[in-house]
C-alpha cells in the first residue's frame, strides 16, 4: 500500500510539473525565442493566413458566381423566342375593331374591354406560373407558356362567334406569360449584371415587337384578315418551343433555411469546403444538399418599392397609348396612318438604340435612373398636351423613349438585385402580376379620361403619375442626406 502511494504522488508531482514550469516562465521575465521555435511560429502565421486567404477567395467566388450561367447566344435565342412569339400578341390587339364585326359584333363595342382581357387573366396567373416553375423547371413551364399561346392562337383563329373569341383571348392571358417565364428561366442561371443586361435585352425583344408587329399585320391584311392571321401567327410560338426545347434547363433552386441559433458558450462550426472548391456552385437561394447558401437576398422593402415602382412606371407610359393616334389626327389634320405609326413606335424605337449604353450608364445607380426616368416621362406626357407641329410632336415622343428607356433599364437593374437569394419564378412572376395591373388599370383611367375630358387627359393624369412617383423618389433620398441632429443623434440617415 505505501509503495503504490509513493507510486501515485510521484506520477501526479511529474504531471504537475509541466504545468509548474511553464507557469513560472510565465510570470518571470520571457527570453528570447529560439530559432526553432521562431520557425515554427512563423510557419503557423503562414497557415492560417494561406487558410483565411483561401477561405475570402472562396467566399468571393461564391458572391460572384452563384449560378451557372449561360452563353450570351443562349440569352439572345431566349428574347429571340419571346420576340417571335409575341407577335401575334402585340401585333393583333389593334385591329380588333375589324375582327369583331366578323364575330356579329358591328359597332366593335366590346373592342376596349377584349383589348385588357389577356392583360387581366395573364396577371392572376402569373404568379402561380412562376411558382410551378420553380417547383417543376423553369424550361419546362416555359414551353407551356410557348404551347399555351399557340392553342389559344389557333382557336382565336378559327373562331366563329364572339363567346369562343373571348374564350381563346381568356386562354391566351391563362396559359401564356412567355414574358415572365423568360425572365425566370434566365433568373434562375444568371444573376447580378449578368441578369440585369439579359432582362434589358428581353425588354428590347418587346420592343421590337411592339415596333414591328403591327406593321406586319398590316402589311398581311389584304391577303388575310387580322381574324384568320391568329391562326397563322400560332405557328410562331410553335416554332419558338421547338427552338427553346435546345436549351438547357437551369437547376432547381430552394429558399435557404435561417441558420440555427447557436449555443452559449458553444464554440462557432467551422464552414465546410466552400462551393468553389468542389466545383459546384450553389444557387442563390441556397446550396446543395451540403447547406451552403447563397448570397442574402435584398430586404422586404426593396421588393415592395420595386413592385410599387413597376406598376406607375406602366400606368404613366401605357396610359398614352390607347388615344395618341387620336390625339394626333386631332393636333394634325390630314396626318397619314404611316406618319402616326412612327410617331407611336418612336418611344420603342429609343430603347431599341440606347438601351445598352443606358444600362452601362446607370448599373451601379438605378435609383438615380428611375428618377431621372420619371422626370423624362411627366416632361414628355406634359409635352403631348401642347404639341402642335410635326416636329413638337417628335420632340416630346423622343422625350418620352428617353424616359421609358431609363425607367426600363434601371427597373431591370432593381429587379436583379432582389432577385438575389430569392427563386425567380415567383419573383418575376410577380412582377408581372404588377406590371399587368399597372396596364389594366392605365387603360381603365385612359378610357374614362377620354370620355369625360378628351384625348388630352390620359397624358394629363400620366402626368400626375409620374411627377409624384418623382417625388416619392427623390425626397427620401435628399432626407437621408441631412445631417443629423444634436436633439436626435439616432435619426436615421
Amino acid at each position: 500500500m505505501a509503495a503504490s502511494t509513493s507510486t501515485s504522488s510521484t506520477s501526479r508531482a511529474t504531471a504537475t510539473a509541466p504545468t509548474t514550469a511553464a507557469t513560472s516562465r510565465t510570470t518571470s521575465t520571457p527570453r528570447s525565442a529560439s530559432p526553432a521555435e521562431n520557425a515554427a511560429v512563423s510557419k503557423n502565421t503562414a497557415r492560417s493566413q494561406t487558410v483565411a486567404g483561401s477561405r475570402s477567395v472562396a467566399a468571393a467566388a461564391v458572391e460572384a458566381k452563384v449560378r451557372p450561367g449561360l452563353p450570351s447566344r443562349q440569352v439572345y435565342a431566349v428574347a429571340g423566342c419571346y420576340f417571335v412569339a409575341s407577335f401575334a400578341a402585340l401585333g393583333l390587339p389593334p385591329y380588333l375593331t375589324e375582327i369583331l364585326p366578323e364575330l356579329g359584333d358591328g359597332a366593335a363595342r366590346w373592342a376596349g374591354l377584349l383589348y385588357i382581357v389577356p392583360t387581366i387573366f395573364g396577371a392572376i396567373g402569373a404568379p402561380l406560373w412562376g411558382r410551378l416553375a420553380d417547383r417543376f423547371g423553369r424550361k419546362r413551364l416555359l414551353l407551356r407558356a410557348q404551347l399555351g399561346l399557340a392553342a389559344a392562337f389557333l382557336l382565336a383563329g378559327w373562331a366563329d362567334s364572339l363567346g369562343t373569341f373571348a374564350a381563346a383571348l381568356v386562354l391566351q392571358g391563362v396559359l401564356g406569360g412567355t414574358f415572365a417565364a423568360s425572365n425566370g428561366y434566365l433568373g434562375a442561371a444568371l444573376e447580378g449584371g449578368a441578369l440585369s443586361r439579359a432582362l434589358t435585352v428581353m425588354q428590347g425583344s418587346a420592343r421590337a415587337a411592339l415596333v414591328f408587329a403591327p406593321i406586319v399585320v398590316g402589311a398581311l391584311t389584304p391577303w388575310l384578315s387580322p381574324h384568320r392571321q391568329y391562326a397563322l401567327l400560332a405557328v410562331l410560338p410553335l416554332s419558338a418551343a421547338l427552338m427553346l426545347a435546345a436549351l438547357p434547363e437551369p437547376p432547381l433552386t430552394q429558399a435557404a433555411a435561417p441558420p440555427a441559433p447557436e449555443k452559449a458558450g458553444a464554440a462557432p462550426k467551422e464552414s465546410g469546403p466552400a462551393a468553389g472548391e468542389t466545383g459546384a456552385a450553389p444557387s442563390s437561394e441556397s446550396g446543395p444538399a451540403t447547406g451552403t447558401t447563397g448570397p442574402a437576398r435584398s430586404p422586404a422593402a426593396s421588393l415592395r418599392a420595386l413592385y410599387t415602382l413597376e406598376f406607375a412606371f406602366v400606368f404613366s407610359t401605357v396610359i398614352s397609348f390607347p388615344y395618341l393616334i387620336s390625339l394626333i389626327k386631332e393636333r394634325l389634320p390630314g396626318t397619314g396612318p404611316l406618319v402616326s405609326g412612327v410617331l407611336f413606335a418612336l418611344p420603342h424605337m429609343c430603347y431599341l438604340v440606347a438601351a445598352m449604353a443606358v444600362h452601362a450608364l446607370f448599373r451601379s445607380r438605378p435609383r438615380l435612373g428611375i428618377a431621372l426616368g420619371f422626370g423624362c416621362i411627366a416632361l414628355g406626357l406634359a409635352g403631348h398636351g401642347v404639341a402642335d407641329s410635326l416636329t413638337a410632336f417628335v420632340a416630346v415622343r423622343l422625350v418620352l423613349g428617353a424616359g421609358l428607356t431609363m425607367g426600363l433599364v434601371c427597373l431591370s437593374v432593381l429587379a436583379a438585385d432582389c432577385a438575389k437569394g430569392r427563386a425567380p419564378g415567383g419573383l418575376f412572376g410577380s412582377i408581372e402580376f404588377f406590371s399587368k395591373a399597372g396596364a389594366v388599370a392605365a387603360g381603365l383611367a385612359a378610357a374614362a379620361g377620354n370620355d369625360w375630358f378628351g384625348p388630352a387627359a390620359p397624358l394629363l393624369t400620366g402626368t400626375a403619375i409620374a411627377l409624384i412617383t418623382v417625388f416619392a423618389t427623390v425626397i427620401p433620398a435628399l432626407l437621408a442626406r441631412l445631417p443629423r441632429t444634436r436633439r436626435s443623434p439616432r435619426c436615421p440617415r
